[in-house]
């Protein structure tokens, strides 16, 4: 029985009549009839249940948390959410990866690699933008980085081809670049991606990892600042 009251033979039924004329797959009608509001079927305009499904593409946002941001926007000013239109098609269209470092920029070379003030013999080693943006909230940290652009995930097809590994390679092979500090998440993954890198650079230059006070998984962008500082400080040589 669904959260409805309907049997699974009318669920689908229900589902066959409303899913052609909105346009939606199947799962995001599911996940709008789920989570009607007060419980029940909602019938949504077409513009209305297309907000949803987009929203639904958001990371951590599901059919509630899509509903009720779509339900806030309807309600706002419209030069409100013209506002936000043009900053999310701003944002899409002007912010890249940096020609260096791979970390987000609106430049070719973003702020941090052409900061003359930063160490340009240190390379911290990250596998996001994110965690780029919580190793400078620590202002700990003075090199500069390099985004992977992800972990090497062979159960997702990621290798290290799909990854930012070789242009590490390049710049720390051909510049005199002292020390590589590997600040990557504490998983499977991330130490896999880790001891690779490791193996590949170590003819170069001296290789280090931060010390984690995280648990195994555990995701460096939501450490606090006090542990990302004493990681940073605790660093010790890639075995």
């Amino acid at each position: 029985m669904s959260p409805l009251g309907l049997s699974q033979k009318a669920m689908k039924g229900l589902l066959r009549f409303v899913v052609s004329p909105l346009g939606l797959s199947q799962k995001a009608m599911k996940g709008l009839l789920r989570f009607g509001i007060g419980g029940s079927p909602t019938v949504y305009t077409r513009p209305l249940a297309r907000l949803i499904e987009q929203l639904q593409h958001l990371p951590g946002v599901g059919p509630k948390t899509a509903q009720r941001l779509a339900l806030h926007i309807i309600k706002r000013p419209d030069e409100d959410v013209q506002a936000l239109a043009q900053a999310l098609l701003d944002a899409k269209q002007q912010v890249g990866f940096c020609q260096v470092c791979f970390h987000l920029s609106a430049e070719p070379v973003c702020d941090i690699c052409r900061n003359p003030q930063r160490d340009p013999d240190t390379i911290c080693v990250v596998s996001d933008s994110r965690d780029v943006i919580a190793l400078e909230k620590t202002r700990e940290y003075k090199g500069k980085y390099h985004v992977l652009g992800g972990v090497i995930s062979p159960m997702d097809g990621v290798g290290p081809e799909q990854l930012t590994i070789q242009p590490l390679v390049r710049r720390v092979s051909q510049q005199q670049i002292k020390e590589v500090i590997i600040a990557i998440s504490p998983s499977v993954e991330g130490e896999t991606t880790t001891l690779y890198i490791g193996q590949l650079l170590r003819p170069f230059t001296r290789v280090t990892r931060i010390a984690f006070g995280l648990p195994m998984g555990g995701e460096l962008e939501y450490a606090d600042e006090i542990t990302l500082a004493r990681a940073l400080e605790g660093r010790r040589e890639l075995d």
